[in-house]
C-alpha cells in the first residue's frame, strides 16, 4: 500500500457489484444484524420499529440521487477535503471534528455488539471480547487500508447475509410450515397480537400505542435516519472507490439490493423469535425453562427488573415475561441485543446454525468498525496534517500519520465500546442523528446552492451538531436523562439540528462574501453528465 488513494479509496478501482457489497457490509453493522430484530420485538415493540426500516433503507434513495454523483465528480476522498474545496479551511476544521464525533459515536455501537457476541461464545468478560475485537480490526484495517477493508468487506457481507437467511428460513418453515420468513410471519401476526393483549402488552402490529413513538416521533426518528444516511462520512467515502461516476450511482442501487436482503427479512425474524419468548416464559416452570435462556442468564444478558438478580417474585413458579407496571408483573428483562444472536437457539435449531449466526454477527460488527477507523484516520491523516500541518508531506508521511491515528482511534473505540451510552441499536441511532444535523445539510446545498458560503457552512455545522449533541448528552439516561422538549426522543432530536444547520447557514450566507465566480461555476457543473473543462482543472488542482 504505497500511495494515499490506495489506502483511502482503493485507487478508485472497485467494480460497482463488490463496491455494493461493501457498502452494504459496511453500514449493514451491529445495529442491523444484531439490534434490529430487537428494536422492532422487545425495545420498539412491532409497528413502531418500522422507522428503523424506513428511515435506514430510504436514506440510500436520497443518497443515490442527491450525493453520490455528484461527490463521486467532485473527485475528493473525504467529506472534509469536499467541505474544504468547496467552503474554507475553516469550514473543513468543523468537518473533521463532525465526522470524527460522528464515527466514535457509531464505533462504540459496533464494539459493544462485539462485546455481546464474545461474552456469550467465547464465555469472556465484555471488557476481554471488546479487546479481541480491537485486534481483529487493527490487523486488517490498519495495515491494509481501503483496499484490504473493501475486499474484506465483500466476504464479510457473503457470511453475514447467509448468516441472517439460513436461521429465518429454517425458523420460518418450522413455525409457519412456509421457508420463505418474509411471508411466513404473515401468518402468526393475528397469534402473536392476541398473545400480547392476552398478557399486557399493547399489539404487535397496532400503531402508535406507546406513548413515546406517536406519530410526532416517529416522523423525527424515521427523518434522522434517513437524512443521517444520506450524512454518513464512512458510507460516502466508499463512493470514491467506484471507477466512476456512472458506476457509483450503480454502486448505491447494488448496495440497495443487498440491504433489502436483510431489512425485508428482520420483522419476520422478529415476530418469530417474540413469539417464541412470550410462549415459553409465561407457559413454562422455572426449573424447566429451555436452555437457550439459562444460555443467556448465566452470561447476564437476561436478568430480572433493572439488572436485579433473577427470581420468582410473585411465587407462582415461573419467571413472567408481561406488559404489566409492578416488578412482580414483569419478572424478565432481556438485552434488546441478543435476540438474533439467540434465534436459533430459541427455534431448537443445530449448533451449527448458532455458530453461523455469531460469524454473522462479527462480520457485520467489525466491516462497519474498520470504515469508521478509516473515516477517522484519513480525516486527521490526509484534512488536518496534510493539509494544514504539514502540506510538504510525503506519501510515507501521510500514511504513517493515518497509520498512527488509526490505532489510537481503535484504542478510543475500544473504551467506548466497554462503556457505550446505549444498547447498540440506540447508540447507532444517535450516530445517524449527528450525521444528519452536522453534514446534510452542508452537503446539499455545497452541490445544489452555489451560493452556500464558507461562514454559513461552519456557523450551520457547529450550530446544529453542537444542538444535537448537547440535547442527546442532556436526555440520555446514562447522562443527565432529562424530559427533553415536546417529548422528542434523543434518536429523534438529529431532525431538528438538521433544520437548524439549514436555517443557520441559508442566512449566515446571505450576508457573508459569497464563492468565487469559479466556484459557482464548478458548482453548476458538477451536477451534469460527462467530465467538462472546469471538472478537470479542479481534479488536476486537487
Amino acid at each position: 500500500m504505497s500511495s494515499t488513494a490506495d489506502f483511502y479509496v482503493a485507487g478508485g478501482g472497485i467494480p460497482a457489484p463488490a463496491n455494493g457489497a461493501a457498502i452494504a457490509a459496511d453500514w449493514m453493522s451491529a445495529a442491523s444484524f444484531i439490534s434490529m430484530a430487537g428494536i422492532i420485538a422487545l425495545a420498539y415493540n412491532g409497528y413502531a420499529g418500522s422507522v428503523f426500516l424506513m428511515g435506514w433503507t430510504g436514506g440510500y434513495v436520497l443518497l443515490a440521487l442527491l450525493l453520490a454523483p455528484y461527490l463521486r465528480k467532485f473527485g475528493k476522498f473525504t467529506l472534509p477535503e469536499f467541505v474544504g474545496d468547496r467552503y474554507s479551511e475553516t469550514a473543513r476544521l468543523v468537518a473533521v471534528l463532525s465526522a470524527i464525533v460522528i464515527s466514535f459515536v457509531y464505533v462504540a455501537g459496533q464494539m459493544g455488539g462485539v462485546g455481546v457476541v464474545f461474552t456469550r461464545f467465547l464465555g469472556v468478560s465484555p471488557t476481554v471480547g471488546v479487546m479481541i475485537g480491537m485486534a481483529i480490526v487493527f490487523f486488517y484495517a490498519v495495515l491494509g487500508g481501503m483496499k484490504g477493508i473493501t475486499w474484506t468487506q465483500v466476504a464479510q457481507y457473503t457470511v453475514l447475509i447467509i448468516a441472517y437467511l439460513i436461521p429465518a428460513v429454517a425458523v420460518s418453515a418450522s413455525v409457519t410450515g412456509n421457508p420463505l420468513p418474509q411471508i411466513g410471519f404473515g401468518q402468526i401476526l393475528g397469534e402473536l397480537d392476541e398473545l400480547q393483549r392476552s398478557l399486557g402488552f399493547e399489539a404487535f402490529t397496532e400503531a402508535f400505542t406507546d406513548p413515546r413513538y406517536g406519530m410526532q416521533n416517529m416522523l423525527l426518528i424515521t427523518a434522522a435516519l434517513m437524512f443521517g444516511t444520506a450524512g454518513l462520512p464512512h458510507v460516502i467515502v466508499r463512493f470514491y472507490t467506484a471507477k466512476s461516476v456512472r458506476a457509483a450511482r450503480y454502486s448505491a442501487v447494488w448496495a440497495i439490493v443487498f440491504i433489502g436482503l436483510l431489512y425485508l427479512t428482520a420483522p419476520a425474524v422478529a415476530s418469530f423469535s417474540k413469539l417464541e419468548v412470550l410462549d415459553s416464559l409465561n407457559t413454562t416452570p422455572s426449573g424447566e425453562l429451555p436452555g437457550w435462556f439459562s444460555t443467556w442468564a448465566d452470561v447476564d444478558l437476561i436478568t430480572g427488573p433493572d439488572g436485579a438478580p433473577l427470581e420468582d417474585l410473585n411465587g407462582d413458579g415461573m419467571f413472567n415475561y408481561t406488559g404489566g407496571a409492578s416488578d412482580i408483573a414483569n419478572e424478565v428483562a432481556i438485552n434488546n441485543d441478543i435476540l438474533v444472536l439467540a434465534s436459533p437457539e430459541i427455534a431448537g435449531l443445530p449448533a451449527p446454525l448458532v455458530g453461523l449466526v455469531a460469524a454473522g454477527a462479527l462480520a457485520a460488527a467489525l466491516s462497519t468498525a474498520s470504515g469508521l477507523l478509516l473515516v477517522i484516520s484519513s480525516s486527521v491523516a490526509n484534512d488536518v496534517y496534510y493539509k494544514r500541518v504539514n502540506p510538504g508531506a510525503t506519501e510515507k508521511q501521510q500514511l504513517m500519520v493515518g497509520r498512527i491515528t488509526m490505532g489510537l482511534a481503535i484504542l478510543v473505540a475500544g473504551y467506548l465500546g466497554i462503556n457505550p451510552p446505549g444498547f447498540v441499536g440506540e447508540v447507532v441511532a444517535l450516530a445517524f442523528g449527528l450525521a444528519a444535523a452536522s453534514f446534510f445539510p452542508i452537503l446539499v446545498l455545497g452541490i445544489f446552492w452555489k451560493k452556500a458560503t464558507a461562514m454559513g457552512a461552519a456557523a450551520g455545522m457547529i450550530a446544529g451538531l453542537a444542538f444535537t449533541l448537547a440535547y442527546m448528552i442532556w436526555t440520555l439516561e446514562i447522562y443527565f436523562g432529562g424530559a427533553g422538549i415536546a417529548g422528542i426522543p434523543p434518536t429523534g432530536i438529529g431532525t431538528i439540528g438538521m433544520l437548524v444547520n439549514f436555517a443557520v447557514t441559508i442566512v449566515v450566507s446571505q450576508f457573508t462574501p459569497k464563492p468565487s465566480e469559479k466556484m459557482q461555476a464548478l458548482v453548476e457543473e458538477i451536477r451534469y453528465p460527462g467530465r467538462t473543462k472546469l471538472v478537470e482543472e479542479h481534479l488536476k488542482e486537487g
